[in-house]
């Protein structure tokens, strides 16, 4: 295959799922459209932010007792954002990638896909962050009242 033809097969790539869909992106099309690594990121911190919540909400409601969760909920306070900003770096490489191997300008409706991935993998570890900050705030104040009122 020659270069030309290269080219033009992956120009078509990229930019057929743009010219195919002419709905609004939304936040369900950037997942859909996501690579699978990106979709298995992107499912693992919504699940880990959601399970960070039942955990912090469980353990706070369980009364008296310290047993369990809180080292779940404290690793994600660095895990979320360090694991969406790797998912984001990963996905701007393989866009950038792709963007150098071509030929011809690449039309904004097609990078703003790319760019919507990227800042979504961010948004999710920043959020997924966020409840392991406020979960372990709430675990560490229950423990601290638990240890000294004994």
């Amino acid at each position: 295959m020659s270069a030309r033809a290269r080219t033009a097969s992956i120009l078509a790539l990229i930019t057929a799922p743009a010219a195919a869909s002419a709905a609004p992106l939304t936040p369900v099309g950037v997942v859909a459209g996501a690579p699978p690594l990106a979709k298995l990121i992107i499912f693992a911190l919504l699940a880990c932010t959601l399970a960070a919540v039942v955990v912090s909400a469980r353990k706070l409601a369980s009364g008296p007792r310290l047993d369990g969760g809180s080292a779940f909920v404290s690793g994600l306070r660095l895990g979320g954002p360090l694991a969406g900003l790797l998912g984001a770096a990963w996905t701007g490489l393989g866009m950038a990638i792709g963007v150098a191997n071509l030929t011809q300008p690449v039309p904004g409706s097609v990078l703003a896909r790319g760019v919507a991935e990227i800042l979504m993998l961010i948004v999710l570890g920043l959020l997924a962050g966020a409840a392991g900050v406020v979960g372990a705030w709430a675990l560490e104040a229950r423990i601290d009242r638990t240890v000294l009122k004994g």
